[in-house]
């Protein structure tokens, strides 16, 4: 896995403490329950985090679920994956899975 530059950090660090108050430990627990409910062959999208979480405007929340499941991944919680390869998190373009 890359490291994170200094730029990359404070930028997530920032946006994470901006969602955390209202809405991380609920995005991160979701996370986690749906991947592991899965299992390590199957994956999950984020919208459906996010329509679970936010059925009436969970597009509104894309960056959010995104936001939480970088952080779960940079702590070696999940692994964000595209076309069942792990992504470089720094160099997202597309769509992404999570896994466990």
């Amino acid at each position: 896995m890359a490291t994170a530059g200094p730029i990359f950090m404070v930028f997530l660090q920032t946006y994470l403490r901006s969602i955390h108050m209202q809405h991380y430990e609920k995005i991160a627990e979701t996370i986690l329950s749906t991947a592991i409910d899965r299992g390590a062959e199957k994956s999950t999208c984020p919208s459906e985090i996010a329509r679970k979480l936010f059925p009436d405007d969970w597009r509104k929340y894309m960056k959010d679920v995104l936001g939480v499941a970088i952080d779960l991944h940079r702590k070696g919680s999940v692994m964000i994956t595209q076309k069942g390869v792990p992504v470089d998190v720094h160099d997202i373009k597309g769509p992404v899975r999570i896994r466990i």
